[in-house]
């Protein structure tokens, strides 16, 4: 998510509303600061502090609410390399019902990290959710029943708010789906890909989505029928990125809701699996080869096959048991990777070529990971 140089450095002509807010009595007063320093540091402190201003100031309140501070807030905490407000959340299979979290600076830095149980909107003893993505703060639940799906929810967990959205048809079985925000239309939408039956047999498919802003679904007729396979999309540069069965990288425009195939190099279809990440802010993979090792490459200008670099190979442990690498994939300041090897935290360390398990405190082996940054963005009310 990007913004302009205005937006983040606010004009003069910003001061007087930032003034008229700060003069307002408070407990929390700083009549000593100039008020745009006041919302300097407001703007790097983390959303639990700035939840407590707001319980107690409605001038903190007004502050923190408006449109600059929340996406300020957001660019800045997205863009802190030490990671101190991201948070990963974990379930340890497709069918649990419970989430927990852990700190991505924790995993990182901590000897021995910690996880805690995480109250999430869609806990119900007759559902279980699925981690579709997360953008801006905001995490997409997939709500499952058994047998198909139930509805979805997109939930903020720093600031506790969510939005359930039923599908228009309940309980229906799926292929796919992808949580993505438009910039352009300023809208988070929802791609899923739905198999459509006929007496049980398979008639179509059909790719809908569907528009927070408007609250509703439609059908995209441009789809060409490409069989993709049911890893949920990745967001990358305006487009939502799934591998099909031949290990090709399809993206969906959200702009235009066109259907392209990513280029890439040829060694990716020699590999043995396939999984596809997002490495700071560019589209990586991860070629799994026999159970030995792991390239993971990189393509560091979207859309330009020549762009696409190999940045790691990291060796399997020796008791890898069939066991591959999956993304998550973070760099720390001091040059190690974090990654997910099998249901396990791992980091791999290229200086020494060395690999080790990160054990965390309270957490069981985790079959579902998603990042996301601790944020103040609420594009809905409930």
């Amino acid at each position: 998510m990007e913004f302009k140089e205005d937006e983040i450095f606010p004009k003069r002509s910003k001061s007087t509303e930032i003034q008229s807010i700060c003069s307002e009595d408070s407990v929390f007063s700083m009549p000593n600061l100039p008020e745009e320093l006041i919302t300097e540091i407001m703007l790097r402190l983390p959303v639990k502090s700035l939840l407590q201003f707001r319980s107690v100031s409605k001038s903190w309140l007004s502050l923190i609410s408006t449109s600059y501070f929340v996406k300020t807030h957001l660019l800045l905490s997205a863009s802190n390399k030490d990671y101190i407000h991201h948070e990963v959340i974990t379930k340890a299979s497709n069918t649990s019902r419970g989430v927990k979290n852990c700190s991505v600076s924790s995993l990182l830095y901590d000897s021995v990290p910690e996880s805690f149980e995480l109250d999430n909107p869609g806990k119900n003893p007759n559902s279980f959710p699925l981690f579709v993505g997360s953008v801006n703060g905001l995490i997409c639940l997939a709500i499952n029943l058994f047998y198909g799906l139930d509805c979805f929810i997109i939930w903020n967990p720093s600031i506790r708010k969510y939005k359930k959205l039923p599908y228009e048809e309940h309980i229906v079985p799926y292929f796919t789906f992808g949580f993505a925000y438009d910039e352009f239309a300023d809208d988070y939408k929802i791609v899923g890909i739905f198999p459509i039956y006929s007496y049980a047999s398979l008639c179509r498919v059909e790719v809908k989505i569907y528009s927070l802003k408007s609250d509703s679904w439609k059908r995209v007729k441009d789809y060409k029928g490409v069989e993709l396979l049911g890893d949920f999309a990745k967001f990358v540069n305006g487009k939502l990125h799934w591998l099909d069965k031949h290990w090709n990288i399809i993206s969906m425009d959200l702009a235009d809701e066109k259907w392209a195939e990513v280029d890439q190099p040829c060694c990716f279809k020699g590999c043995g699996f396939l999984k596809l990440g997002v490495f700071e802010s560019d589209l990586s993979v991860f070629c799994n080869y026999a159970w030995t090792h792991v390239d993971i490459w990189v393509m560091k200008e979207y859309g330009v096959k020549e762009s696409w670099t190999k940045m790691f190979t990291v060796k399997s442990p020796e008791d890898s048991m069939g066991r591959i690498f999956y993304p998550i994939i973070l760099m720390s300041n001091e040059g190690e990777i974090l990654l997910k090897f099998g249901s396990r935290f791992m980091k791999y360390n290229p200086k020494d070529d060395s690999i080790r398990y990160v054990d965390v405190t309270k957490l069981a082996p985790c079959l579902e990971v998603q990042i996301y940054v601790k944020s103040l963005v609420c594009p809905f009310y409930q």
